[in-house]
């Protein structure tokens, strides 16, 4: 999106108060119109309002409405653009990088900001003690980037190496008020700060709206920031809404119900048979609904190759000895009818996976990989070839000539992923493989699968919180949190795991677009052919709102539907257009 700085002529008392024209961020497109209330009514409550420990969806969705960060990554573009930073420079080597902060600025309860809360945010939010979940975007090779105040509005920032897309680190990390919050930090108390029990007067920050109410149980409401930094092209401050209200909805099926009887103006996320719903009553209802594609999403099947945890049992020890072997892997790819899994659980609307970058990424995918058709026929050619053999009733035995079989843990709470489970089972089941399904609660599953290891088989989603591959390095290197397979080894387990160490090493210090394409193209060649954890589907992403939003501009990115909400308001004085 292009920017245009221009003075404006046409400006509030308490605007000329506090900020210099020059320095606000002017937004383009027609002007809208002032006033009204948007209510979204979300699925899970916020835990918290300090954003550097929120880990829950529904604590980020609000605060991204409360924050702002230096560099944003647009939701519709995908590119990097100005935000609280007006312009930024990196040196020739790319190690040290020069942002000038916009001058005059306010935080919400009317204090002003400048490099000293930036410098205060990077502070806290690489102090180990504070257990920020940002705190590993910021470190590049285990050490930390180094950020220095040059003056009042300029800021350096140097890298301990060299970042392919320095400039993208900067999107997400919000900047933090040192007035309200340094006092936290020097006592050790940081982490429990602005819960949603603190006044609302104790918590600010540089989004289009400020804290104004929490109900438990019932809904969380936000006001206009009055101090808000960006205008548009009319040169009215925004954003246009008066007031933003979440309802705590509980699951889908009740977020849907709203949006249905006219309580709530946007959804987001809505799964395939929902949606189909949706679509039956949008004729007689005031509200559009939004087919974005494929999105950033992906599911995958993925299997534990990490040493066999002491103190298994014999059954596990067999189980898992037959999970290491890549041709069994990939015959599971191959036994599995991923057409299948778009037809049934999601109506045709998502896309079946070749590899683990869903085609809603189209900077970054894969495009020469084989398409993800069924071949059962390859399937027990890949497992007669390593030794396995079929008994008198069709059952597969191992080299060893034990009946081969495992279990795959799913979330007890998402619907789609245990249809497209009890869909996967059906399939092995044509080879000869058994498969029992384990549902858990989400925390369980994740602590057989990161903490004990006792699991054979898991499937699970991600979405993508950029088109760039960095932010998801966790993932693919070895040592990784989130390497699921086998995370945080010493040193790579396989040599294929050490390539793609050096891949993604190697692109991750490469400023080409070009190179780094090839670089991880290779990458996820490796994951098809060694197939650690099998890619399914992309859902598309599902979206709706009020006919009379204007400006309502859905994204891939996450926040999907209110990326943009500071230019979102009602086209005129209906029933939609709540006061």
């Amino acid at each position: 999106m292009q920017l245009l700085r221009t003075a404006l002529l046409l400006v509030t008392p308490v605007w000329l108060a506090h900020a210099l024209p020059e320095d606000r961020l002017v937004l383009p497109g027609p002007a809208g119109t002032r006033g009204g209330r948007l209510v979204s009514a979300q699925r899970t409550e916020p835990k918290t309002l300090n954003w550097l420990t929120a880990a829950d969806a529904g604590s980020r969705e609000v605060l991204q409405r409360l924050m702002a960060d230096l560099i944003h990554i647009n939701r519709h573009t995908l590119q990097p653009e100005s935000a609280l930073a007006k312009s930024w420079k990196g040196s020739a080597d790319g190690l040290h990088w020069i942002l000038e902060l916009r001058q005059g600025l306010r935080f919400s309860d009317g204090q002003p900001f400048d490099a000293d809360d930036v410098v205060f945010t990077f502070q806290v939010v690489l102090d180990e003690k504070v257990h920020s979940a940002q705190r590993d975007l910021l470190m590049l090779e285990d050490k930390p980037i180094v950020v220095r105040k040059l003056d009042r509005y300029r800021v350096q920032f140097d890298l301990p190496q060299v970042y392919s897309v320095a400039d993208r680190l900067f999107d997400g990390i919000f900047i933090l008020p040192r007035h309200l919050l340094e006092s936290a930090y020097k006592q050790g108390k940081l982490e429990q700060a602005w819960t949603l029990s603190t006044p609302p007067a104790q918590i600010a920050g540089m989004g289009p709206f400020r804290f104004k109410e929490y109900v438990p149980g019932e809904r969380i409401t936000l006001e206009r920031n009055p101090y808000y930094w960006k205008v548009d092209s009319a040169g009215t401050q925004l954003p246009y809404l008066d007031k933003v209200t979440f309802l705590f909805s509980g699951t889908e099926d009740n977020q849907v119900l709203r949006f249905q009887a006219g309580e709530s103006d946007v959804i987001s996320r809505v799964g395939p048979r929902n949606f189909e719903a949706l679509e039956k009553s949008r004729r007689r209802a005031e509200f559009d609904l939004v087919n974005l594609g494929a999105s950033l999403e992906y599911s995958f099947l993925f299997f534990n190759l990490a040493e066999t945890p002491r103190g298994a049992s014999p059954e596990l020890a067999a189980h898992l000895a037959v999970l290491r072997r890549t041709k069994f892997r990939q015959a599971v790819s191959a036994a599995i009818d991923r057409e299948s899994l778009v037809r049934t659980v999601y109506l045709g609307r998502a896309v079946a996976l070749a590899g683990p970058v869903p085609p809603g990424n189209r900077y970054w995918i894969n495009s020469k990989l084989p398409p993800p058709l069924r071949n059962l026929e390859r399937a027990r050619h890949l497992l007669a070839s390593d030794g396995f053999q079929w008994n008198a009733e069709g059952a597969l035995l191992d080299p060893d000539g034990r009946p081969v079989e495992f279990s795959i843990l799913t979330s007890n709470n998402n619907r789609e992923r245990q249809q497209m489970a009890q869909l996967i089972q059906d399939d092995l089941k044509q080879i000869g493989i058994r498969v029992t399904l384990t549902p858990l609660e989400f925390r369980s599953l994740l602590d057989l699968v990161q903490r004990t290891r006792q699991y054979e088989a898991c499937m699970l989603s991600l979405a993508s919180a950029d088109a760039d591959p960095n932010p998801d390095m966790p993932v693919w290197v070895s040592s990784g949190s989130n390497h699921f397979w086998n995370p945080g080894q010493k040193t790579p387990a396989t040599p294929w795991e050490a390539e793609i160490d050096s891949l993604m090493r190697r692109q991750m210090v490469t400023r080409e677009y070009k190179e780094r394409k090839r670089l991880f193209d290779r990458v996820q060649e490796i994951l098809v052919e060694y197939q650690p954890l099998v890619a399914l589907v992309s859902p598309n992403l599902l979206v709706g709102a009020r006919k009379n939003l204007a400006n309502f501009q859905p994204a891939l990115l996450e926040p999907y539907t209110l990326w943009n909400i500071e230019q979102l308001y009602w086209r005129r004085a209906t029933s939609g257009a709540r006061q």
